[in-house]
């Protein structure tokens, strides 16, 4: 079992905002997949734009950075990496104009690590995705749902300066600017509705996509969203 650490955090970041309550997204939320869906096109002159959209709306520069380190497990340590080098660019420019954006905060709790953490993660993972992670890929290769388990649901979202509806929010702006990830797409529609986001702000999600030029990602996500709220409909 968790530690009580652990299920405190659990219990913390599903509860339905208020923001969730209002069927809405902030203007805040509203950058986050916009930040992630660029990052994951390498598209660098529209990431500025978006980071500066963001950081404009109230985004912290921690918040910022930590989707963008988070996304890494989506899109791959060289987009991540070079997405930290374009935020940072953007805070110095900004700097440069007096422009002071809060630097938001660190996380506030201790990490597990060894065998804790894998045991925090592997609740958190199946708190997120409904049931255990389990089936004939993972037996195929059981080291990536360690991986997974350790690392992105253990050591990334035990890290409490980015709430698990931004978490989501960035993964479904990542993963729907990449074609050919549908059935990971779905599956964090989902996911994003566990945490606490609504059919409403998740349509908004893919409307922002859609204003912003991004129509291939708003088609893919609107997809997703529909064939995942149609499995869900037809379950007993």
């Amino acid at each position: 079992m968790p530690s009580p650490a652990a299920q405190g955090t659990v219990e913390e970041q599903v509860m339905p905002s208020a923001q969730s309550a209002s069927e809405t997204l902030s203007a805040k939320q509203q950058a986050i997949p916009l930040i992630a869906a660029a990052m994951a096109r390498s598209d660098m002159p529209r990431l500025n734009a978006v980071l500066n959209q963001g950081l404009d709306a109230g985004l912290t520069i921690s918040e910022v950075k930590e989707v963008l380190v988070q996304l890494y497990a989506y899109t791959g340590f060289p987009r991540s990496l070079n997405a930290l080098a374009e935020l940072m660019k953007v805070v110095e420019e900004r700097n440069r104009r007096g422009i002071q954006d809060a630097p938001g905060r660190e996380p506030s709790g201790i990490i597990p690590t060894g065998n804790e953490l894998l045991v925090v993660g592997k609740a958190n993972q199946t708190h997120i995705a409904g049931a255990p992670v389990q089936g004939p890929l993972f037996d195929f290769a059981p080291i990536i749902n360690q991986y997974l388990q350790a690392h992105l649901f253990g050591a990334i979202f035990e890290r409490d300066n980015l709430d698990w509806q931004s978490r989501e929010l960035a993964t479904v702006g990542a993963l729907a600017a990449t074609p050919g990830v549908e059935a990971q797409l779905r599956s964090h529609m989902a996911a994003s509705m566990r945490v606490g986001l609504t059919e409403s702000q998740l349509r908004q999600l893919i409307q922002v996509l859609a204003d912003h030029g991004d129509t291939d990602a708003a088609k893919r996500a609107r997809e997703a969203l529909d064939t995942q709220l149609a499995g869900a409909t037809r379950q007993p």
